[in-house]
């Protein structure tokens, strides 16, 4: 899913707090990194913990321009992880990890800058 929009563009409409509520964004660690050749654009599929609460999900990330395994292994990521499971090829991708395109479209990961306990929701 791809869903770049010029930075230029107005925000989009107007939603109450309570739509906001519905999507639920955790922090999680990226555990294990695996190629996944057969994708259409480069990407990896990710492992990620989210603790206790959500536990082990699968993701597909199209981040393989700017990242490698070794830098995304044990790094902090954000992901929507209230969607329903999604079947990319033959991979079936759990939850969403967020990103934001470059300035070139490359997908740049959204995660915190200080450590926050596994599983945090984002509000």
């Amino acid at each position: 899913m791809h869903l770049a929009h010029d930075p230029a563009d107005p925000p989009a409409e107007t939603i109450g707090f309570d739509d906001f509520l519905k999507v639920d964004i955790r922090v999680g660690r990226i555990i294990r990194v695996d190629p996944f050749p057969e994708a259409r654009k480069p990407a990896f599929k990710l492992t990620i913990d989210f603790g206790k609460g959500v536990g082990v999900r699968r993701s597909s990330a199209q981040v393989a321009a700017l990242y490698t395994p070794e830098t995304l292994e044990g790094r902090l990521v954000a992901a929507v992880v209230n969607f329903p499971p999604r079947q990319i090829g033959k991979f079936m991708s759990e939850v969403l990890t967020l990103g934001f395109p470059d300035a070139e479209g490359r997908v740049v990961l959204f995660s915190p800058d200080a450590a926050v306990p596994l599983g945090a929701r984002l509000f």
